[in-house]
């Protein structure tokens, strides 16, 4: 292994440093500052004061923090299926040598670096009971009898923030599915369909094993980003209607900025930071029995 010269050490934390710096005003000085104030109680107003844990136990013991975990891990898990098969989907049909593949695979992920503002403010118009492309269109095609009110029944909103998530990000995930797939050796294909394998079995039997750890990678990363889910709820919705799409990040946004709830806010923030940190620990040891690497035999 190279060493580096006292000079090429100094230089480099001389690079470094401006990120470092970043990192710690930005990133972990805050994420302390919420540790202590998820065990005090402030309102913006005056001096923190210690409580210990009532923050937690007011968190714990309030249904409304119950009922947004709840509708929460909902989100999550349907959000999460659809994202998964559809961009693998989309990601199996764009590998192949098909007319117009570079024109596809762009129009699929723009949506993922469109921002989430304009997005909203399309897909609320689209959603629109009165006026709405989506509503004229299930009309035009004689499958509705009378406009859905997308966002304003608490029976489809939900259902509404699911579709404009599982829209924007599916191109993401679709990428990495390319990677994954564009990596499997091609004389693998070659030998199963000299030995008579269907494409529906060359699939299973080769290509899903061969991207399990791409597949383990968006799932974590799928997860984890669905329990953050916050903008889209704020611009569309804001947890209504009757708390139907009130998700857990946005309870927390609520209890800080509208009820001045500092404490129970950041409270709220370690208990979904718990959570998720749990699910991706179960999911790291769970790899073990379905990932398969290059390296094993």
């Amino acid at each position: 292994m190279k060493e580096f010269s006292a000079s090429e050490t100094r230089w480099a934390w001389i690079f470094l440093a401006p990120c470092l710096l970043g990192l710690l005003i930005f990133t972990y000085l805050p994420g302390l500052a919420s540790l202590g104030l998820s065990f005090s109680y402030w309102n913006f107003l005056g001096v923190p004061h210690w409580v210990g844990l009532e923050n937690y136990a007011a968190v714990l013991n309030d249904p409304l923090f119950w009922k947004s975990f709840g509708t929460t891990c909902w989100f999550v898990l349907v959000s999460g299926i659809l994202e998964l098969v559809l961009a693998l989907m989309l990601a199996v049909w764009l590998n192949r040598a098909i007319r117009g593949q570079s024109f596809f695979r762009a129009a699929y992920f723009l949506p993922f670096i469109t921002p989430m503002v304009s997005v909203s403010l399309v897909w609320g118009w689209l959603y629109d009971p009165s006026y709405g492309l989506i509503n004229w269109a299930l009309q035009q095609a004689h499958l509705l009898g009378r406009p859905i009110p997308w966002l304003y029944d608490p029976k489809t909103a939900l259902w509404a923030v699911v579709i404009l998530r599982v829209w924007k990000d599916i191109g993401y995930n679709m990428v990495i599915f390319l990677a994954g797939l564009q990596a499997v050796s091609p004389s693998l294909y070659e030998s199963a369909y000299l030995d008579g394998a269907t494409s529906w079995r060359v699939f299973w039997r080769i290509t899903l094993p061969m991207i399990t750890p791409t597949l383990f990678f968006v799932g974590i990363m799928t997860l984890i980003n669905g329990f953050q889910t916050f903008d889209s709820v704020y611009l569309l919705t804001q947890g209504g209607p009757e708390h139907s799409t009130e998700l857990l990040v946005y309870w927390m946004f609520k209890n800080a900025f509208e009820f001045y709830k500092i404490g129970p806010a950041s409270a709220i923030a370690y208990i979904l930071f718990m959570v998720i940190l749990v699910l991706t620990f179960v999911q790291w040891q769970l790899r073990k029995r379905w990932v398969l690497y290059e390296d094993e035999t």
